[in-house]
């Protein structure tokens, strides 16, 4: 049943898909989720620092620049087909082409295996244009929300999506961690179970099969939105629309100066956002090399951080509509920021500054003192990051001029990826340099701080 609304600025009625349309572009996240979840942050990561690169230091530090490089690629292209897309007006063609990207990255990641060192280049290879390939089929994604509900409801539709993916991001680690990746020694998997389809522990297949599954989940749950939900009218031809989009592009960078408060958040986010990717990406990692935490171990610490997320970013939605997505973007930093500050007080055998018993080798799940307080700053972190990205991209859909989202979508992702490799390569750097994770880690005090700063200086309007 479509929904009328009157817009204020418009004068007009405007119609809106119903639910099925809505639900269905919900499922791009929870389809999308897995690469960041399995591939990003708890399994593949993790296990390339651990048994693919030499050691766990310069593994974090290889796997920054590969993360550097694509996030240079991303900032480069995003506004230019962001604005293509505005011109041509469609929005699916983009996502199947860059979804496909996704898919063959992600796939090919199974050829990372433990000890080889001259797979390495491939591998990192095959990750960044997956990275590619998520990314740019995100930014156009965002742009189809504005036609989906009124703006009163944008809040809660980005605060559901971020939900939605945080619970396929829970459902694939267990489906991982339950019944594929088995701990080398034992041969078990979580649930105790010996590896589906032969797997390996050895050669850590269950690990590496994060990568064909992360591809088969994306086609598998995006296939709804391509068949239920509506596409944006074609305006022109794309030879056309190149010649337009690039048109408009520099129009619209022109005029940036004179509009303030998108300047400002387009530059805040360009900072926050480059901290919170390195938060997540490196996050995995940092337990890994700190408390020695296998797959299983990592993977679990996933599955409860994705369920403080997807209660996060369900509260957000909630809150955005009610208080603003600018007091939730600003809350959800203090508690990361405060979040970071602590985890780097915290080591294997120190909370703060109190001594405590480092974990045992072997011994109970999270059953040492500092592995149960980084576990709850790990909760703390999980739960503000849905809520500052599903309320990034609500206060960029009330700043920015309704005909020229997708551009817009485009410099909102300019901005969270034209320095993202920044951070990486920040913490690569210093992690290679000094041999000390923690040392790395530091660095994103520094963006949260700035973020805050310049967030401060946004006056949050409706341009609906």
């Amino acid at each position: 049943m479509a929904v009328i609304t009157n817009e204020a600025n418009a004068g007009q009625a405007r119609t809106y898909p119903g639910r099925a349309a809505v639900i269905s572009w919900i499922f791009f996240d929870w389809a999308a989720q897995p690469y960041f979840t399995l591939i990003t942050t708890f399994v593949f990561a993790p296990y390339f620092a651990s048994f693919v690169a030499p050691d766990a230091a310069s593994g974090q530090a290889m796997w920054g620049f590969a993360t550097a490089a694509a996030g240079l690629a991303i900032a480069l292209l995003s506004p230019v087909l962001g604005a293509i897309a505005d011109a041509s007006g469609r929005r699916k063609p983009w996502i199947a082409t860059f979804g496909a990207l996704l898919v063959c990255g992600a796939s090919a990641m199974w050829i990372g295996r433990p000890g080889d060192a001259g797979i390495i280049p491939w591998l990192l290879l095959s990750y960044a244009i997956a990275s590619v390939g998520v990314e740019f089929a995100t930014v156009f994604n965002n742009a189809m929300m504005p036609t989906l509900v009124p703006p009163e409801k944008i809040g809660r539709l980005s605060g559901t999506g971020w939900a939605t993916g945080y619970v396929g991001g829970i459902l694939s680690l267990v489906l991982v961690l339950g019944f594929l990746a088995a701990n080398a020694q034992t041969g078990r998997t979580l649930f105790g179970l010996t590896p589906l389809f032969g797997l390996d522990p050895v050669m850590h297949e269950g690990d590496r099969i994060t990568g064909p599954l992360t591809g088969l989940w994306f086609i598998i749950f995006v296939t709804p939105m391509f068949l239920f939900t509506p596409d944006y009218p074609a305006k022109r031809p794309v030879r056309e629309a190149v010649r337009e989009g690039l048109r408009e592009l520099k129009q619209s960078l022109a005029e940036l100066p004179q509009q303030k408060s998108l300047a400002r958040f387009l530059l805040a986010n360009m900072i926050y956002t480059d901290g919170l990717v390195s938060l997540f990406a490196f996050g995995g990692i940092y337990a890994a090399g700190t408390f020695g935490w296998d797959t299983i171990r990592i993977g679990t610490f996933g599955i409860i951080l994705a369920f403080a997320g997807t209660f996060g970013a369900w509260l957000g939605g909630k809150l955005d509509d009610a208080l603003g997505p600018k007091r939730v973007i600003t809350g959800s930093m203090l508690i990361l920021l405060l979040s970071v500050v602590a985890i780097l007080l915290v080591d294997k055998d120190r909370i703060l500054f109190v001594k405590v018993a480092p974990p045992v080798p072997d011994g109970p799940l999270f059953g040492a003192a500092a592995e149960r307080a980084y576990l709850l700053l790990g909760c703390l972190i999980g739960a503000a990051g849905g809520p500052l990205q599903a309320a990034s991209r609500t206060l960029l859909i009330r700043l920015a001029p309704k005909d020229r989202i997708a551009q817009y979508f485009g410099l909102f992702a300019l901005t969270g990826k034209v320095t993202s490799f920044i951070g990486p390569l920040l913490i690569g750097a210093i992690t290679a340099a000094t041999a000390s994770q923690k040392a790395g880690m530091a660095v994103l005090v520094v963006f949260f701080v700035a973020g805050l700063a310049l967030l401060a200086r946004v006056q949050e309007w409706d341009n609906s």
